[in-house]
């Protein structure tokens, strides 16, 4: 009878079980700005070499038209090409003042505009390949605005193990003010569609000497190692990009 107990216990395996106490919100409710319902989408485009200064001037003709056009609730934060990464590519960052509501809101009044129908169209013929994420920003971080410049731009991109974007905005809650101080931070980011647990953190500088004195200098500050330590543990892969803004940017 004892080892009859003894193997109907072993046999259960809710003896096992760590009972998950359930969220009380979506992640992206507990990371991101609740005073907001502004939606980012990043776009990733691979040019043809030859075709590189032609988009970026049918690209800002477009942008600046969008960018005005009060009938569209969007805005460029910025446009880049990417300078050290991937070659002849480049990046923009639109913000959606409204969220999803507003997404829709331009996708439905763009897809009955014969002008930008034109627009892609002429577009893909200079495009290799293209990718684009719906993100949300960081709480903790400084809202992008329009930048004098010159300035070269950093998009540090993290893609995260599962289930670590909390604790990964915790650590960079604390570790933020570290880097700060020359004004260098510009925007933080996570993905909400598209490829996933991908965070992307945006930084100015006015040259590659001015980057690594101040990350550099990060060093020097308490906390900041201890920061970095918690977190690489919760890295798959990183990337990073140096990127120079086009003429049309209003990040410069």
């Amino acid at each position: 009878m004892f080892l009859l107990y003894i193997n109907a216990k072993l046999a259960d395996p809710s003896m096992f079980v760590h009972e998950v106490e359930a969220r009380k919100d979506a992640h992206s409710n507990l990371l991101s700005k609740s005073e907001t319902s502004d939606l980012y989408k990043i776009q990733f485009h691979n040019v043809k070499p030859e075709c590189l200064e032609a988009y970026n001037n049918l690209e800002a003709e477009v942008q600046s038209k969008l960018h005005l056009d009060q009938d569209y609730p969007c805005d460029v934060v910025g446009s880049w090409n990417t300078w050290y990464g991937d070659q002849d590519q480049a990046v923009h960052i639109w913000r959606y003042t409204g969220g999803y509501p507003a997404l829709t809101e331009c996708l439905t009044k763009l897809n009955n505009n014969k002008e930008y129908l034109h627009f892609r169209k002429e577009r893909s013929k200079m495009l290799v390949s293209r990718r684009n994420q719906l993100l949300l920003e960081f709480s903790f971080w400084n809202e992008p605005t329009p930048r004098n410049g010159p300035n070269i731009y950093e998009m540090r991109s993290y893609k995260l193990k599962p289930g670590t974007m909390i604790e990964w905005g915790n650590h960079w809650a604390r570790a933020i003010k570290h880097r700060q101080e020359k004004d260098e931070a510009v925007g933080g980011f996570f993905s909400q569609i598209g490829d996933l647990y991908e965070v992307h953190h945006l930084w100015a500088y006015k040259d590659l000497q001015s980057r690594e004195e101040t990350r550099n200098s990060a060093w020097q500050k308490e906390g900041w190692a201890s920061s970095v330590y918690y977190t690489v543990p919760l890295i798959r892969s990183m990337e990073s990009r140096i990127m120079i803004p086009t003429k049309s940017s209003p990040l410069q």
